[in-house]
């Protein structure tokens, strides 16, 4: 049998994409022409500084803010020009969310099991189906002797495995996890990570975590770093497999991404040990670009 060579589909799409506030006389410039995709069934890690625009691209991809100019597509949602009516069903049935309050995820007066059956209810989904499927979801998650306790009775990673079956209740395509772990320690917050990688692995889910945590890249495909509202750079996770051990042990490629416009982003800390500032001297040299800083410059 012929190995599948086909190009994985792409279930985001994100073209030279560009988000504006408008706060007062002040216009503020959240994304600036970024592009971005992800393939689905792949789970990739976005980090950045504050500000950088990681949630307002979280904050688009689940219909919750409206991109100004550029491509914006969730499988065939155009997210640039949805109704309200079939936005509302995109969050409903698409995107799965998880957030760093769980106050947000979590209803305090119920039980788990009744936090996950919430969403089945509201699709239409009742009694023993509804039950079902709710326990199941937890006990994929962990949480099998934990169902009948409320949110105040589980720990910060428990809510949060909570919540993340709340997210899947309704078997999303899209999982999106906003600051997932920072409310929690090194720990538990690793073990949150590796739920996401786990429920991406089972369910074929497709999942996008933004956070400040560097260590996501031990768990997601990819991780993307944004700043000033363009992608940066990414890292690669490559498993190789030892035919002696049989065991896959995983390593990393870094990249800078380089846009249609052929634009890439020059960490600062190389910018900074070569003295370049505002402009640089470009070459090909033996089949590879340089970049180095101008000879002789007066200051």
């Amino acid at each position: 049998m012929l190995p599948n060579l086909e190009k994985p589909v792409d279930l985001i799409v994100c073209e030279n994409l560009v988000k504006i506030y408008t706060i007062g006389t002040m216009e503020i410039l959240a994304l600036q022409g970024l592009d971005f995709r992800v393939a689905a069934g792949e789970m990739v890690g976005i980090i950045g500084k504050s500000g950088s625009g990681k949630s307002t691209l979280l904050n688009i991809l689940g219909a919750n803010d409206i991109p100004t100019a550029g491509t914006a597509r969730v499988a065939e949602y155009n997210l640039l020009a949805l109704p309200a009516k079939q936005a509302a069903r995109y969050r409903r049935k698409v995107v799965g969310f998880v957030w760093q309050q769980t106050g947000r995820n979590l209803l305090p007066y119920l039980t788990a099991l009744q936090n996950v059956e919430q969403p089945l209810y509201y699709a239409g989904t009742q009694g023993k189906a509804a039950t079902k499927r709710a326990t199941d979801l937890l006990e994929m998650v962990g949480l099998s002797g934990r169902i009948r306790h409320k949110p105040a009775g589980l720990s910060g990673g428990e809510q949060q495995r909570v919540a993340v079956a709340v997210a899947l209740a309704n078997n999303p395509r899209l999982l999106l996890a906003d600051e997932p772990t920072g409310e929690l320690d090194s720990a538990t917050a690793q073990e949150i990570l590796g739920v996401l990688r786990m429920v991406r692995e089972q369910l074929g889910v497709t999942v996008v975590v933004v956070t400040h945590d560097p260590t996501v890249a031990d768990v997601a495909d990819r991780t993307v770093a944004i700043r000033d509202g363009r992608t940066s750079a990414e890292r690669v996770r490559v498993v190789q497999t030892s035919l002696e051990a049989g065991a896959g042990q995983a390593t990393h490629l870094d990249y800078v991404v380089v846009d249609r416009a052929g634009r890439l982003q020059i960490p600062k800390e190389y910018l900074l040990r070569l003295s370049i500032e505002d402009r640089a001297v470009i070459g090909i040299e033996e089949g590879r670009i340089f970049i180095g800083p101008v000879p002789n410059r007066r200051a």
